[in-house]
């Protein structure tokens, strides 16, 4: 009996839980020849300030690369004021 555990950050709406559930199931059917009865997934959603890569929190990390988009986004458009 497979189980498989998977852990994703927070934000999924039910549709893509249960196509990522879906997903999972087919695949291990197909790769192992499990029955599809047979296969448990488990799904943990972690929020962001809980879960870290490299010792920075998928958050903060967020937070980086919003600040960095609008950033490039001012100086795009500061060099169109000078064309």
């Amino acid at each position: 009996m497979p189980l498989i555990q998977v852990s994703i950050g927070t934000g999924r709406d039910e549709d893509q839980l249960r196509t990522l559930v879906t997903e999972l199931t087919d695949a291990t059917v197909r790769a192992i020849g499990a029955r599809r009865e047979a296969v448990t997934v488990v799904v943990t959603q972690v929020e962001a300030t809980h879960w870290a890569n490299g010792g920075t929190t998928l958050a903060d990390k967020k937070v980086a690369r919003e600040a960095a988009a609008a950033a490039a986004a001012a100086d795009r458009e500061g060099e169109s004021d000078d064309a």
